[in-house]
């Protein structure tokens, strides 16, 4: 496991996929911060000729519990797309540089194998979500947002983080699309289709029952507090993950393969 998780890691360092998905983090805080900028004082936006005069805000609040909620509920959605990028590429890419057979070759487990992708993936997104916190914090003491206590900032930030870290858990079926696909082009097509189910269902009002709706509702995308997903949606974001992980461990030992 050890020398399997060094491999993966020295694949992880050497490609531009880490700086990648820094930077567009990066960017999803900026955004986020840009929209507190507009919200503060609209007037001004205005004349910077940042926001049009027919624009219709939405009902967030320029503060610090609103921005949180905002960086939270941007990881919930787009963390699935980056997340799930992540995840592909480490799978995928095995069966499209061709280097599959020669992996399995070593002198390491078939599971052990699997479990050093998952674990790097899982390390890399919980990085990258702390990525998020700190740029936030950093935006909002810049535009010196009101409403900031060690408890509100404390409560954000654990909101980004978990909203994050459920959002990995659900990108595991998306390894096995990988594999089992033998390259990136299903896995990809899961992810889209995930992430345009996840806005469908929500919108009907079943999200809490569908897992990749549940981190969107947990951060709060839909609004009202009721709205928010209960332990069923967490058990089931849970068990899907578990569920995707044990598929694809299985499909590694068990498939013929010969390319």
């Amino acid at each position: 496991m050890r020398k399997a998780l060094l491999a993966e890691l020295l694949k992880l360092r050497r490609s531009r996929l880490p700086w990648i998905t820094t930077a567009t983090f990066a960017v999803v805080a900026a955004v986020c911060g840009l929209f507190m900028f507009i919200l503060q004082d609209t007037g001004r936006a205005r004349a910077l000729g940042l926001l049009g005069d027919k624009a219709q805000l939405s009902a967030a609040t320029a503060d610090w519990p609103g921005y949180l909620a905002l960086l939270a509920q941007a990881t919930g959605v787009g963390g699935l797309v980056i997340f799930g990028t992540l995840v592909i590429w480490l799978f995928g890419r095995e069966f499209s540089d061709r280097t599959a057979k020669d992996l399995l070759a070593l002198p390491t487990s078939r599971g052990a194998i699997v479990a050093a992708k998952f674990v790097v993936a899982a390390g890399w997104s919980l990085l990258l979500a702390l990525w998020t916190v700190a740029l936030g914090l950093l935006a909002g003491m810049l535009l010196d947002l009101p409403g900031g206590s060690i408890a509100v900032l404390a409560a954000g930030a654990a909101r980004i983080v978990i909203t994050g870290l459920l959002t990995y858990v659900l990108t595991a079926p998306f390894a096995l699309a990988a594999s089992a696909g033998r390259g990136y082009l299903s896995a990809v097509g899961a992810m889209f289709a995930a992430v345009f189910s996840a806005q469908i269902i929500a919108a009907l009002g079943y999200g809490a029952y569908f897992p990749y709706s549940v981190p969107g509702l947990y951060a709060g995308i839909a609004g009202p507090a009721q709205d928010a997903p209960g332990p069923l949606g967490h058990l089931l974001v849970l068990a899907l993950g578990v569920a995707g992980v044990a598929a694809t461990v299985a499909w590694w030992r068990r498939a013929d393969h010969d390319r």
